[in-house]
């Protein structure tokens, strides 16, 4: 379901090689690791590009191996990597995940001074956004160096005067940053997007403990136009503005393997539904978007990887309308 206008959707942020042992158990004595790549901007690129979408992935990657590996992989998958820049000076980042067999993977970054932390305002160019509808941006680019979250707020603007709609999943991370530090930032950029993505505990760690209608109420009245609140196990709901809230079930899990990534898919599937739908604040279009969000959701936590699993578009509807895939 591509866009005639060339690119559906511009995302910004660090993708990472990322080793996994073949194992579970600690990290300090795992002998083999896979190897693969990851991060929340990149992942959801690859929803996407998955279920027919034109996407085009901004970024700064090292001018070594692993930033090869990135590209290729990312090529690979049909996304559009021509604005990548390759620094000498810096390095492509790494990330560890560590399964224990009980709770999520621990995660172990090596990203700090890499080539994405050195992003600035200046190096915003107005080709980035050239010919696209929407931009997706979460909190994470944000956090990685000391002009980041300029740049994100200047692409934010440019992408708000060129007409687009602008997605915002907060994506916290607490181990690259302090608090106070997150929360400014973070809440600087709700009134600059149309849709909000937070989870529970997210939307908690901005405003305090709430109820979920009253989450809606606030994030609507600090700017977005849609603000989609992840409840985990017990689903999501949408609030638009002048509608009723919209909730979805979740889908039920019977083995949950890896969490990392399951708020990306869930991105991908809502703003899949949201290119096909259009209007928001038309209860069906919402649902749609939902349920389709908490489905790719739950097919992410069921496999090892942060996006190895995600389906291709008729593979998704096949899916989701309970339709069983022939194997030969």
């Amino acid at each position: 379901m591509s866009s005639s206008r060339g690119t559906d959707v511009v995302t910004i942020g660090e993708s990472m090689v990322l080793m996994q042992p073949m194992s579970e158990g600690s990290l300090a004595y795992a002998p083999l690791f896979t190897r693969s790549i990851a991060g929340a901007e990149s992942n959801v690129s690859i929803g996407l590009s998955r279920l027919g979408f034109k996407v085009r992935w901004i970024s700064r990657l090292g001018a070594d191996p692993f930033g090869d590996v990135i590209l290729s992989t990312l090529a690979g998958e049909g996304i559009d990597v021509s604005r990548v820049v390759r620094d000498s000076s810096y390095p492509t980042a790494i990330y560890f995940k560590e399964f224990k067999g009980y709770g999520d993977p621990n995660v172990y970054y090596y990203r700090k001074g890499s080539a994405v932390s050195r992003l600035s305002p200046r190096d915003v160019e107005d080709s980035w956004l050239q010919g696209a509808k929407h931009l997706h941006v979460t909190g994470i680019t944000p956090a990685l160096g000391p002009e980041t979250g300029d740049a994100v707020k200047l692409l934010m603007k440019q992408a708000r005067e060129l007409g687009m709609t602008i997605s915002f999943d907060p994506n916290l991370r607490r181990k690259l940053w302090g608090e106070e530090e997150a929360r400014a930032m973070l809440l600087s950029l709700i009134p600059l997007c149309d849709i909000f993505l937070p989870g529970i505990e997210e939307a908690e760690f901005l405003i305090g403990e709430k109820t979920e209608e009253e989450y809606g109420a606030r994030f609507l009245g600090l700017g977005a136009k849609t603000v989609v609140l992840k409840l985990g196990e017990r689903g999501s709901i949408g609030f638009a503005e002048g509608s009723s809230p919209v909730k979805a079930d979740p889908f039920p899990v019977t083995r949950i393997v890896d969490t990392v990534g399951a708020g990306d898919a869930f991105a991908a599937g809502f703003l899949s539904g949201f290119l096909e739908g259009g209007n928001l604040t038309n209860e069906d279009n919402l649902r749609t978007a939902l349920k389709r969000a908490n489905f790719m959701g739950s097919l992410a936590t069921q496999y090892k990887g942060d996006w190895e699993g995600l389906p291709k578009r008729d593979e998704l509807l096949r899916l989701l309308s309970g339709g069983k895939e022939i194997t030969r």
